[in-house]
């Protein structure tokens, strides 16, 4: 329904809670490397529990590599605590991208810089940040809601 992308990834449980949100929603999950661990990681796959093989994951070189493959009509979100727009706000449609950085920097300046009119935030209060399987599972089954109208 939905695409999932993780750029650098660096904690295994993590990657593995969102591939079992990813198979929840019929989602397909996109790991850009490098990644902070190997798939075959026993904390992925304990994460992930027995669904892990049932995971739509693709792996990747690059986001620009990710990019060129799609279809260049494919929309795109960039999750980060650097824009003012509430993921909320936005009238997810299915096979969009939402795209979220690394826990300990979240997605690259640059990347942000070059897609300002497609950042979103999740609000929040009193912390700088949520763990990424928390972020990823409020925005996602955001999206998964409004497809149920």
């Amino acid at each position: 329904m939905f695409n999932v992308v993780l750029i650098e990834p660096e904690i295994p449980p993590n990657t593995g809670n969102i591939g079992r949100l990813c198979l929840a929603t019929r989602s397909t999950l996109h790991l850009v490397k490098p990644l902070g661990f190997s798939l075959d990681d026993r904390q992925l796959r304990r994460a992930g529990l027995d669904y892990w093989d049932e995971v739509d994951v693709r792996l990747w070189d690059s986001f620009d590599a990710l990019r060129r493959a799609q279809q260049s009509k494919a929309r795109y979100f960039f999750l980060t605590t650097k824009s003012k727009r509430p993921f909320y706000e936005v009238k997810f449609q299915p096979e969009d991208f939402l795209v979220f950085g690394r826990e300990t920097k979240g997605l690259p300046k640059d990347l942000l810089a070059a897609n300002m009119d497609n950042c979103i935030t999740i609000p929040m209060h009193g912390t700088r940040s949520l763990n990424l399987a928390t972020a990823v599972a409020i925005v996602l089954f955001e999206a998964v809601r409004q497809q149920q109208r």
